[in-house]
């Protein structure tokens, strides 16, 4: 895969370290670690676009969950009628069943992009300088269990890494339930298949939390830098959506005009003024 992707990786390393030495003369040690955040808060940003509308999608396809289970009932033993039902169930509502993940599918070679460049020891044909850099000391090429001592001065700098992850991965998994909730209310009690993802949504956060067990550094503060977008980006995805329900849901209705008495018809002739 890193032959693959060996272009765009040289360019973002040269651009990740170019963003290192202008920052060393005001951060110094920390230049490093500054610039694996600013760089991936960028990238997230370019590719925000494609974020919102994966969110849209997967909460069409949330929203649309009963009536899709609904139709599978229905069509049964019709598999042709089935697909043509849920290719019209799609298009009134303006998605389809594709929406939810194709742009996450576009947004992987970026990602795996990143993830190579913070963890592999060497990037066009060179030795990764990005992974000379440290934190409090600590490499940003190393392991947490390459050092000194897991529970040491070393393993204090991952361990608190590892602690801040896992609180974003719990806030993530929060969110994402408040998220469903206001979303989709209506598909919360489908069960079956949609539970199920359910639940692998609230403990798949959590794998992040054991890859940065035996990545780099420097992998693990693009984990916590990226997932900590993901999370702010759920957060205003949900927060929006639900503002606008509420303001749609606040309008009042125009009231109905009055009817007109039944068996009278209403005057053409003006009436004369007294006087």
């Amino acid at each position: 895969m890193s032959a693959l992707l060996g272009v765009p990786l040289d360019a973002a390393y040269h651009l990740v370290y170019a963003l290192t030495t202008l920052l060393t003369p005001i951060l110094a040690g920390l230049a490093g670690t500054v610039a694996i955040i600013v760089f991936t808060a960028a990238v997230r940003l370019a590719v925000m676009p494609l974020s919102f509308r994966a969110m849209r999608g997967q909460a069409a396809q949330a929203r649309l969950a009963p009536r899709v289970a609904a139709l599978r009932t229905r069509y049964r033993g019709e598999p042709e009628r089935l697909g043509r039902e849920l290719s019209e169930l799609y298009r009134g509502e303006g998605t389809s069943v594709y929406a939810g993940f194709g742009p996450l599918l576009a947004q992987w070679p970026v990602f795996s992009v990143l993830y190579l460049l913070f963890r592999s020891p060497v990037v066009a044909g060179a030795a990764n300088r990005l992974l000379s850099r440290e934190l409090f000391g600590v490499p940003l090429g190393s392991h947490w269990l390459s050092g000194a001592g897991a529970f040491g001065a070393h393993g204090a700098v991952f361990l608190g890494l590892f602690a801040l992850l896992a609180a974003i991965c719990w806030l993530s998994a929060r969110v994402a339930r408040r998220m469903s909730a206001t979303l989709a209310p209506a598909a919360a009690g489908t069960g079956g298949a949609l539970g199920a993802l359910g639940a692998v949504g609230r403990v798949l956060p959590y794998v992040t939390v054991v890859i940065a067990a035996f990545a780099p550094l420097a992998a693990g503060i693009y984990l916590v830098t990226s997932t900590a977008w993901s999370v702010a980006e759920r957060w205003v995805f949900s927060r929006s959506a639900r503002d606008g329900g509420d303001r749609r849901g606040s309008r009042a209705p125009a009231p109905a005009a009055a009817p007109a008495p039944v068996g009278r018809r209403p005057s053409k002739r003006p009436r004369a003024e007294n006087g």
